[in-house]
């Protein structure tokens, strides 16, 4: 039963995810932008081809979107598999797994259904008279990344653990 509660934080992320990129792509004209703080945030409609923040996104190659997806199958596999051989009772390390989770599956499903990712979240800073731009992202990849941080903080936890009883 634990495990369930766990299951739901990977399913909240696949709706948040969901729902967010379906009201940018029916509100937001494709490569429009929303300024919502100025000189540093923005809601934009943007077609990721490529891995998380664009990288690989410019690749002529169909190679590269079939990559990405065996890779992202195989996060899928390996966190799965980890979660369940982790103790239930470890939190940080099971939450961040199941967010990792939950984005991994919400771009995978984007990948599968449309071919590319749609993003939205746009930060940037006006330097020099110019903006300059983080590679827009969407709540999969914010999940992943707080994921992998907790991920680190557990890693980090346990360190601190091993290091007091040895």
């Amino acid at each position: 039963m634990n495990r369930l509660k766990y299951l739901a934080v990977s399913l909240f992320i696949l709706a948040l995810d969901s729902a967010t990129k379906w009201l940018v792509s029916t509100h937001i004209g494709l490569n429009d932008a929303v300024p919502l703080v100025p000189s540093l945030f923005q809601l934009v409609h943007v077609r990721n081809t490529g891995a998380a923040f664009g990288i690989g996104a410019n690749a002529e190659s169909h190679l590269v979107p079939m990559l990405l997806n065996i890779g992202a199958l195989a996060v899928f596999a390996v966190v799965v598999v980890y979660s369940f051989r982790s103790a239930v009772t470890d939190r940080t390390l099971q939450v961040g797994l199941h967010l990792i989770l939950g984005g991994a599956i919400g771009n995978l499903v984007d990948r599968f259904r449309l071919g590319y990712v749609v993003d939205f979240l746009d930060v940037y800073v006006n330097w020099g008279g110019q903006p300059h731009h983080w590679p827009a992202f969407n709540v999969a990849d914010s999940a992943i990344c707080i994921g992998i941080g907790l991920l680190f903080l557990d890693m980090k936890k346990s360190e601190s653990v091993n290091a007091q009883t040895a």
